[in-house]
């Protein structure tokens, strides 16, 4: 650890003066040698890092959804080509590159500060060691030494000695307890907001090998941390735990107001948004006015959490619109969807059928009465009369003989002369 944080120390000049500067300020209120003041310059080292690194973060987040979203192509890239890794790769770099994804956004937060990281460990060894380092003379070293939190010097670890402990003023006991307790503390955080991104942020529908990687991480990464932890001084433990809870404060709020879309937050979200349209009639926001209008821009597209959002608007007597505004429209009955059910054409009788749907105007020869029919005979025609719509059909003839039924009306034309053996 220590030759990385050595690596690191270009940047361990900047970091102390930041400290420094946050010291003079928390000095001056709760005294220039309490582990408060110390403490508290740590804290806002880290509250200022990670302002700083909030473009990162939704790089981040973007960069999550999108491979998720992309996990089944991906999936279906390495099917098919999985005897060709090369050409796998170059389908896998154009796919990132037609969905402007990129596969390292997701660790850009983590990369961003680990410098800061390695550099405070470093200005804190030095610390521990009486050294002075970056803009910390030997006036501020012999303060930060002094410094306690809790009974646990800013620069003790958990598996320093005794004497190393008494050194700094302190019982091995109570710098044991605080760095225990802290490192519990920041495992548990980690965890936290690994599952709260796993269980609620994540579309449950779509089972993909990107999800079962982010569940081993879930419990890989307490662990981690919890066996590095005894290797770092309070001050880092200070600075790691702060992050871990600025982390999941972020994305508490980021699963909160912007879901990935079909997860059970966006359900959830979404039921608060019907509950607010309810009760004022009206979109009261333009970023909720934007989720409105993403959601009827679907069409049919739309997950089963938006479809459930859109038919319980209609049900309150709402209808959305395509900027995001909904108007008072026709209350749908309950149990009934908005989109229309289709209906079977009705079927017709056989004589409507044989007759054309009897939509055909009557010819002169059906109209004709009997006595002309039979003075003067029609010759045959090879186009059929079409009957009148009120014909009914002729109940069909019982014979002993199994002769065929009779159908409706006289049949036109010559007719086929029966089998010898029907005869």
């Amino acid at each position: 650890m220590d030759t990385i944080a050595s690596f690191f120390s270009f940047i361990t000049t900047p970091v102390s003066w930041v400290i420094v500067q946050f010291h003079t300020v928390y000095g001056a209120i709760f005294g220039p040698d309490t582990g408060l003041a110390w403490g508290l310059s740590i804290v806002s080292l880290v509250i200022l890092i990670r302002i700083c690194l909030i473009p990162l973060f939704v790089k981040q987040i973007k960069s999550t959804r999108n491979m998720q979203v992309l996990q089944p192509k991906m999936k279906a890239i390495q099917e098919r080509y999985k005897n060709d890794k090369q050409r796998q790769s170059e389908e896998m770099m154009k796919l990132y590159k037609e969905t402007g994804t990129n596969p390292l956004s997701s660790c850009l937060p983590i990369l961003a500060q680990s410098p800061f990281f390695f550099a405070l460990y470093h200005v804190l060894s030095s610390i521990a060691s009486g050294k002075t380092i970056g803009v910390i003379n030997q006036g501020l070293l012999d303060s930060a030494r002094q410094a306690h939190i809790f009974g646990a010097p800013l620069a003790a670890k958990f598996t320093d000695s005794t004497a190393k402990v008494a050194s700094l003023d302190a019982s091995l006991t109570s710098v044991r307890i605080v760095t225990a307790i802290m490192i519990v503390l920041m495992s548990a955080s980690q965890f936290y907001t690994q599952r709260q991104l796993m269980t609620k942020n994540v579309d449950l529908t779509v089972k993909t090998p990107y999800m079962q990687q982010q569940k081993m991480l879930m419990y890989i990464f307490p662990v981690i941390f919890m066996v590095m932890g005894v290797n770092f001084p309070v001050g880092v433990l200070v600075y790691w735990l702060t992050t871990n809870v600025w982390t999941m404060g972020q994305q508490m709020y980021v699963i909160n107001q912007n879901p990935t879309p079909g997860s059970k937050a966006q359900d959830q979200y979404l039921q608060r948004l019907l509950k607010s349209i309810a009760t004022h009639n009206e979109v009261r926001s333009k970023r909720r006015r934007n989720i409105v209008s993403a959601i009827v821009a679907k069409g049919p597209d739309r997950n089963d959490n938006e479809r459930k959002f859109i038919t319980s608007l209609s049900k309150t007597g709402l209808v959305a619109q395509a900027d995001g505004t909904v108007i008072k429209g026709e209350a749908l009955p309950e149990g009934e969807s908005q989109a229309p059910k289709r209906q079977q054409p009705k079927r017709q009788p056989k004589s409507k059928r044989q007759t054309g749907g009897g939509q055909q105007t009557p010819s002169r020869a059906s109209t004709a009465k009997p006595s002309d029919v039979t003075d003067e005979p029609s010759k045959p025609s090879l186009q059929k009369k079409d009957e009148p719509q009120d014909s009914k059909p002729r109940p069909p003839a019982k014979s002993g003989n199994g002769a065929a039924r009779a159908k409706a009306g006289p049949r036109k034309g010559q007719q086929r002369p029966k089998h010898p053996s029907k005869k």
